[in-house]
């Protein structure tokens, strides 16, 4: 099997070889040694492909010269577009420009003021008043000083400042205000303390006798807020009122029953 694999490499390649006779002269053979005097000279002249241990093809056209570099330039194009595809995705991102951002967050229904400082005192003290707020596509009821868990919300960071404007519904120990579907001149405070995941949930799907089974995993980003301030309705006043005292209990004589 090894001959017959030489025999089909020469056979292809003897064509080439001696297609120019200037490829024959090109090739230059190692000086041969001479054998000493008791060793038998052979009259049988070495063949030069002998010599070589790998066969090589020598070309002295022009035109061959060009086509290889015409080759090695369109690898190097070839290089240099996988180059342009390797730019991080990061970098592709949309950028929004300012009004977007303000336009894209009154859509889901809040609007960042600015980070939260130390001089900002926004924590104030239980007030009896509740709201209902949008946060995109789910409500919540909240009074000041709850948290709350949203989706991640954009272009906000930690301990920035919100102000949540879509309030459905506006309730206090005096009056309600119930809004068409929005409340007027009514604010929700909010302060960002953190962006996090959501438990991990498992969806599994399996059709059967069909060797059929997918499992994948998923954890929702979710952002804590923390409400400081219900605007838009009269606070009523938390007075203390001290409890009545308890009457003293009068002692029950006993009485002695004659047998």
């Amino acid at each position: 099997m090894a001959s017959r694999r030489c025999l089909r490499t020469l056979t292809k390649t003897t064509p080439f070889l001696f297609r120019n006779l200037s490829s024959l002269r090109s090739l230059t053979l190692p000086p041969f040694h001479l054998a000493k005097a008791s060793s038998p000279v052979s009259t049988t002249p070495a063949s030069a492909f002998a010599q070589w241990p790998q066969l090589r093809y020598f070309s002295s056209d022009k035109q061959d010269d060009h086509s290889d570099e015409e080759d090695y330039s369109e690898e190097e194009d070839y290089e240099d577009d996988d180059d342009d595809d390797d730019v991080p995705v990061s970098s592709r991102k949309k950028v929004y420009t300012a009004e977007e951002k303000e336009a894209e967050a009154e859509s889901i229904g809040y609007r960042v003021i600015g980070p939260l400082s130390k001089d900002n005192d926004v924590f104030k003290p239980y007030e009896p008043v509740f709201a209902v707020v949008q946060v995109g596509s789910h409500q919540f009821k909240v009074s000041n000083g709850d948290s709350i868990f949203t989706e991640r919300l954009k272009f906000c960071e930690v301990n920035d400042r919100l102000i949540l404007n879509k309030v459905l519904l506006l309730g206090s120990a005096s009056q309600t205000v119930i809004g068409r579907p929005i409340v007027p001149d009514a604010a929700v405070h909010a302060v960002v303390e953190e962006h996090a995941l959501d438990a991990k949930v498992i969806i599994f799907k399996k059709k059967r006798r069909k060797n059929y089974r997918r499992t994948k995993g998923h954890r929702q980003e979710l952002t804590k807020l923390r409400i400081t301030d219900i605007q838009g309705i009269e606070k009523p006043q938390v007075g203390l009122t001290e409890k009545p005292s308890k009457p003293a209990k009068k002692e029950q004589k006993k009485v002695a029953v004659s047998a």
